[in-house]
């Protein structure tokens, strides 16, 4: 029987493409000279900013609103770097933000989410993200490999709080196989979540009483609690998960 496995997705599933070159050409497409050193410093601001704020967007409507105010904070910011950027409307900034920001699969994501469903497995991604979340599987081509997916904007809170990771195991339990693994019922082993961030995914996970699995992709180990076991893709999950 197949289990519940959850997601991460940044830093776990998809990696953000750097931003700054697309920033700066985007910019100066608008009549904008940015050097990569403002783009990068306010880059900085604008990420910082929307982490605070992602779960306001919980519709197309809000999505827009957070979007827009990320796009001037971005502008300040350019401009206390000493840019400028007046010829650049506001419509415009968002277009040039958003183009900016792109989000890849790792290499071995693909094909390890294919094998997990292959197996029986029911995927569910949860991340700290706003609604768009849908989207950004839907245009790195995941969402057909997953079964489902939770943003905190949705859930209304975001990882470490257990309330999210319990959000994600009902969107697993559409199915009766997965709601008795879930449950770890007849002896089918618990759910199990694999994400990058101790603090955020093993932490939560656990606290969710889901067992967890740190993705260390750059390799740095410290501090891993005993019992949660480490690797350094997604490529060794299938056999983990069975």
């Amino acid at each position: 029987m197949g289990r519940v496995i959850t997601l991460d997705a940044l830093g776990t599933l998809v990696a953000l493409e750097d931003p700054v070159p697309r920033l700066v050409a985007g910019l100066g497409a608008h009549g904008a000279m940015v050097s990569a050193a403002q783009a990068a410093a306010a880059l900085a601001e604008e990420i910082a900013f929307y982490r605070d704020g992602h779960d306001d967007a919980v519709d197309a409507a809000s999505l827009a609103a957070l979007r827009a105010r990320c796009a001037e904070v971005l502008r300040a910011a350019l401009e206390r770097a000493g840019a400028d950027v007046a010829a650049v409307t506001p419509g415009a900034m968002v277009d040039v933000l958003l183009a900016a920001l792109r989000f890849a699969p790792y290499a071995d994501v693909p094909g390890a989410l294919a094998e997990l469903r292959a197996a029986g497995h029911r995927l569910v991604v949860v991340s700290n993200w706003d609604v768009s979340l849908h989207e950004m599987l839907r245009t790195t081509g995941l969402a057909r490999l997953v079964d489902g997916a939770i943003s905190s904007a949705e859930a209304g809170a975001r990882k470490p709080a257990p309330a999210i990771f319990r959000r994600a195991l009902a969107l697993a339990s559409a199915r009766p196989d997965a709601q008795a693994a879930s449950r770890g019922r007849g002896g089918a082993r618990p759910a199990l979540h694999a994400g990058d961030s101790l603090e955020l995914d093993v932490a939560g996970a656990r606290a969710a009483g889901l067992e967890a699995v740190l993705i260390a992709r750059d390799g740095v180990r410290c501090g891993v609690p005993d019992g949660v076991v480490v690797l350094d893709s997604l490529d060794g999950l299938a056999g983990l998960a069975a």
